[in-house]
């Protein structure tokens, strides 16, 4: 296979699957343009294996890009990566070891982590054998084989007994949640049939309203589903997947169900990867049971007999190889479909490896305000490299308060919450 194309690689490497799955540079900067432009030449030197013209193109984009700030160097590193990951290519097919194992170390050191692809790529098939070539692909499976990663922290400790406060949700009758399940008649959106039916006409009803945007910050201040619906349709944006998430679980509890905002984090051992994901949980009195439901990808996951699972269950069956079935209307914005292979065995395995989500699921709990306190719970598994301190709690100097708790007890945070 060839290599990698500039910018679907650059896309995979600012990878956000959760905005058009995929973050992208800042369009306004000049120097994104110039990039791209120098990209596609780069491409199209691999393309005929020219070295000579290749290593001018990159040294004149060195060049530039060192004159760059320090945040939009960061932004930038990725063409390098791909620029030295490309002359890896070349040299690999030239037959010429050596530089091709610099240039794949260079690409490495700037960035490049799709072990998935270098698997593939049968331009690499001459240093395969290579004694560095198995060394840095040993060391890239162990940061960015995201679902051998999981595997590896499948495990978590059901005799942790550090003491969690009891997770909350916010009555139907609060007249925040009244106030939105009448104006947007929820009830009639929702449907009369059974629960799972009603829960998910509220997942379709929200995915379909509200659009998704990953690369822009919103401006949104007041995180409630009442805010982000009027802001949205009054102003034609589209918001996070944590906003997307807010107005979900605002909903359900409108219609009296218990739900929660789950923040799916990576592993993240470098400090590097800025990405993450924001679904959310509902609970189904009758099945006795939570399941899993994403408003950005209007994605809930079965199992091989079609049972809606948990988030629990799906890192489970993940860590396990057990058969999974993403719904398949599940999309993004109504433009690009949801595979399984993608969202789940590479995007959502690499953000499952840690969760956190507010203590208490209420309306407008997390808007940041003075003098106000906000609760989060950890759930970390035992090889996550921070377990300390059991709790934590910093104010800023509008003396707004996060505390964040930790446990590796999977059932203390998917305590099942009292049904009235």
């Amino acid at each position: 296979m060839k290599c990698l194309k500039p910018k679907y690689y650059l896309l995979l490497l600012l990878s956000s699957y959760s905005g058009s799955l995929f973050a992208q540079t800042n369009s306004n900067n000049p120097f994104t343009a110039y990039a791209n432009q120098q990209s596609e030449l780069m491409n199209k030197a691999y393309l005929k294996r020219d070295v000579d013209g290749d290593k001018k193109l990159i040294a004149n984009f060195v060049a530039e890009y060192h004159k760059l700030n320090a945040n939009d160097k960061q932004m930038y590193k990725p063409y390098l990566a791909n620029a030295y990951y490309n002359m890896s290519c070349i040299y690999s097919i030239l037959n010429n070891k050596p530089k091709a194992l610099d240039y794949l170390d260079s690409s490495i050191n700037r960035g490049f982590n799709d072990y998935n692809h270098l698997q593939a790529d049968n331009d690499m098939d001459n240093i395969r054998n290579e004694q560095r070539y198995k060394q840095m692909n040993t060391q890239l499976r162990s940061i960015y084989d995201y679902l051998y990663v999981l595997k590896k922290a499948g495990k978590y400790n059901i005799a942790d007994n550090r003491k969690i406060p009891e997770f909350t949700y916010e009555p139907a009758t609060d007249s925040s949640l009244v106030a939105l399940r009448k104006k947007y008649n929820l009830d009639s959106i929702a449907g009369s049939a059974g629960e799972v039916t009603r829960v998910l006409n509220i997942l379709h009803w929200v995915h379909s309203t509200i659009n998704h945007d990953g690369q822009h910050e919103s401006g949104i201040t007041k995180i409630n589903g009442l805010e982000i619906l009027t802001v949205t349709n009054k102003r034609k944006i589209g918001v996070s997947c944590g906003e997307l998430a807010t107005v979900l679980n605002d909903c359900y509890l409108a219609l009296g169900y218990k739900a929660r905002k789950i923040y799916c984090f990576p592993k993240d051992s470098l400090n590097t990867d800025y990405d993450s994901h924001v679904i959310n949980v509902v609970y189904l009195p009758l099945k006795k049971k939570w399941i899993w439901v994403d408003p950005t990808n209007d994605a809930c996951v079965m199992n091989g007999d079609g049972e809606l699972l948990s988030i629990e269950e799906v890192r489970a069956s993940l860590v396990n190889d057990k058969p999974l079935i993403v719904n398949p209307d599940a999309n993004w914005n109504q433009k690009e479909t949801i595979t399984k292979d993608y969202y789940l065995n590479y995007y959502m395995a690499k953000n499952l490896y840690y969760l956190y989500c507010p203590l208490k699921s209420e309306y407008n709990y997390e808007t940041r305000e003075k003098n106000k306190t906000i609760v989060y719970v950890n759930l970390v598994p035992l090889d996550y490299f921070v377990q300390k301190p059991d709790m934590s709690e910093k104010a800023n100097k509008d003396n707004l308060t996060i505390v964040k708790y930790r446990t590796n007890n999977p059932q203390i945070f998917w305590q099942t919450p009292k049904i009235e």
